[in-house]
C-alpha cells in the first residue's frame, strides 16, 4: 500500500465515522482500525484529529471559487442562479451523504470547529443571499425579510432529510432526487412570489439530467 492510500482511507474512514458517531464521539485509534492503519499515521499525515477534520473540508467540500466561475452566467440571473444553488446544494448532500452529516452534526451542536466551516461555506451562503436580494431589487423574488426568508431556505436546503420524527405524518413515498429538487426549487420559488419564474427543466418533477447516486431521498 502507498502513502497516498494510506492517507485517502484515513480520510474516508474519519468521514464515515465522524458522520455516525460525530467528532468527539470518535476516536483516532477508531479512525485506523476502521482504515486498516497505524495510529502514529493520523499525526504524521495531519498532525492530529482536529486537522484531520479539515482535512475533509480540503478533501471532499467543493472548491467554491471554482463553482462560481463555472456557473458564472447561469448565476447571474436570480432567476436562473437560484435554481441552480438550490440544485447543487441537495446534490452535493445526495452524493456525499457523510458530509452533509458532518456539517448538519457541527452546526446543530455549535462545536468548535463552526468557525473553520464558516471559513467554508459562508461564501456560498452569501451568494445564495446576494441572489435573493438581486432578484427582490429586480422585482422578480417577493418577500419582507431578507433575514427571515434567507434562514427558511437555509432550513429547506440543510435540514430536508431530518424528517425521522414526522415519518409518521408523511403520506409519499420518498422522491427520487431529481423530483426532490424540482419540488424544492418551486417551493422555494413559490414562497419568493416568482412560481411563474422556475426554470422549464426543474418545473413539475419532470427532470431526468440530475446526476445523481442516491435512489432517494428519504
Amino acid at each position: 500500500m502507498t502513502e497516498p492510500d494510506i492517507r485517502t482511507r484515513i480520510l474516508l474512514a474519519a468521514k464515515t465515522l465522524f458522520a455516525k458517531h460525530g467528532f468527539d464521539g470518535t476516536t483516532v485509534r477508531q479512525v485506523c482500525e476502521e482504515a486498516g492503519a497505524n495510529v502514529a499515521l493520523v499525526s504524521y499525515h495531519f498532525g492530529g484529529k482536529e486537522n484531520l477534520f479539515s482535512a475533509l473540508f480540503d478533501e471532499f467540500f467543493p472548491n467554491v471559487d471554482d463553482a462560481l466561475e463555472q456557473y458564472r452566467d447561469i448565476l447571474a440571473q436570480p432567476e436562473t442562479g437560484l435554481a441552480l444553488f438550490i440544485e447543487q446544494v441537495m446534490l452535493f448532500k445526495l452524493n456525499d451523504p457523510d458530509m452533509g452529516n458532518i456539517l448538519e452534526q457541527e452546526i446543530l451542536m455549535h462545536s468548535p470547529r463552526l468557525q473553520a466551516i464558516q471559513d467554508r461555506t459562508f461564501p456560498i451562503w452569501s451568494k445564495l443571499r446576494d441572489l435573493m436580494l438581486d432578484g427582490r431589487s429586480q422585482g422578480k423574488f417577493h418577500f419582507l425579510s431578507i433575514d427571515t426568508t434567507l434562514l427558511l431556505v437555509l432550513g429547506s436546503l440543510l435540514f430536508h432529510k431530518r424528517n425521522y420524527y414526522f415519518r409518521p405524518l408523511l403520506l409519499e413515498e420518498p422522491q427520487p432526487p431529481e423530483a426532490a429538487i424540482a419540488a424544492t426549487v418551486e417551493y422555494v420559488y413559490g414562497a419568493l412570489g416568482a412560481a411563474h419564474l422556475v426554470p422549464e427543466r426543474y418545473r413539475h418533477g419532470t427532470r431526468g439530467d440530475c446526476q445523481h447516486n442516491a435512489e432517494s431521498i428519504e
